[in-house]
């Protein structure tokens, strides 16, 4: 016979492995996940653009239905026709200006990298050493042997294309892939929208297998992720076109080149919360101190104008247009962004790093709430 003692021990001891073996599991499960979405990821990818616009632009869908004469597909048809119409006037008004930066900008880069070497060397000759102690040469004479090399590497790799027809049907193949697989977006998109059958009533069908309260958490969970999804995007979109105008804007008229065509791509890039303030940090500030005209002076312009588009980000935009749909602090946020980023293998993470750490708060809440008092009370 075991002693109250010895039975704790045990008691404990089996605990701790079921423990290991769940959390094993789940590891592996999330392995095999990962390596799925490495694989397949150029096809779920559209496929997960799709879903999120589809979701975004359903409620304009369901207000056309019940505003209007128009049924469902009619309501479908004239949104495309609007988003083509507003396309086609962004094309005609912006894109002219925005080409006309972004060739400005390639020509000017190499000049302004030059100048970033020439003033690193200047101003902080013992980095400079250093590096020359590492790289075996100059700085600057490595990275013109770098891209020597690299160009020499892609003028082979096209004539081996040109050189060989299977080579070059595979290349045509795998980039009308890609091109079509994007292309399909539409499609999808329509279709989604098109979809008359209730998903709600279909993930409870199918889970009829499990007992009814247990049924009932899951399509909780599923419908909570749905709705932080819808949230979370629609809201981010509005505030990354609103942070953009602001960049372009403030860029604009302090001075920096290029600001416009910058302020609009940071802006967007802010769809994933604090990426495009990391990155316009690292190149807008550099941009503005080495471009003609430009100095510690222009830094502290653009310094201002981030700064100004970052607290009304936070303070006006983001609580007027999402309020406290997930729940989280700045710190989580770039923390799930860099976590889910390099769990699920680069952008597609980043994309749903919000949604996917919102979720597993809710699914922790109702963890907590419902389910861990029940095996307490069972001890």
């Amino acid at each position: 016979m075991l002693s109250p003692f010895q039975k704790r021990i045990i008691a404990a001891g089996s605990t701790a492995l079921a423990a290991v073996v769940l959390i094993a599991t789940a590891f592996f499960l999330f392995m095999l996940l990962q390596r799925f979405i490495g694989t397949f990821q150029s096809v779920l990818l559209p496929l997960a653009i799709a879903a999120i616009l589809a979701t975004l632009l359903r409620p304009i869908i369901v207000w056309t239905e019940s505003h209007t004469r128009l049924n469902r597909l009619g309501g479908i048809i004239l949104l495309y026709l609007m988003i083509i119409v507003v396309l086609i006037a962004a094309a005609l008004f912006c894109l002219p200006t925005i080409l006309e930066q972004t060739g400005d900008f390639l020509q000017a880069a190499p000049g302004l990298f030059e100048k970033l070497l020439q003033y690193t060397q200047a101003t902080a000759p013992k980095i400079w050493s250093w590096l020359e102690l590492q790289l075996g040469q100059a700085p600057d004479a490595y990275l013109q042997s770098q891209l020597s090399e690299n160009s020499e590497m892609l003028k082979s790799s096209l004539a081996q294309i040109q050189s060989s027809a299977g080579s070059m049907l595979g290349f045509i193949g795998s980039a009308f892939g890609s091109i079509a697989a994007y292309s399909i977006i539409p499609v999808y998109v329509f279709f989604l929208l098109n979809g008359q059958r209730d998903i709600w009533q279909d993930i409870s069908q199918q889970l009829n297998f499990l007992p009814a309260d247990r049924r009932d958490d899951l399509v909780f969970l599923v419908r909570q992720f749905s709705d932080i999804l819808t949230s979370f995007f629609r809201g981010q979109i509005i505030i990354g076109l609103l942070l953009g105008l602001v960049l372009a804007l403030g860029f604009a008229l302090v001075g920096l080149k290029f600001g416009i065509l910058l302020g609009l791509i940071l802006g967007l890039l802010n769809i994933i919360p604090y990426l495009g303030t990391m990155l316009g940090i690292v190149t807008v500030l550099p941009l503005a101190y080495f471009q003609d005209g430009g100095g510690s002076q222009l830094i502290i312009y653009c310094a201002i104008v981030f700064a100004i588009g970052q607290l009304l980000t936070d303070y006006l935009f983001t609580p007027r247009i999402m309020g406290e749909k997930t729940g989280m602090g700045p710190m989580l946020i770039i923390f799930s962004v860099f976590f889910w980023g390099t769990a699920l293998g680069g952008m597609l993470g980043m994309i749903l790093a919000i949604p996917l750490t919102a979720f597993f708060l809710v699914f922790w809440r109702l963890a907590r709430n419902k389910y861990l008092p029940e095996l307490t009370a069972k001890k």
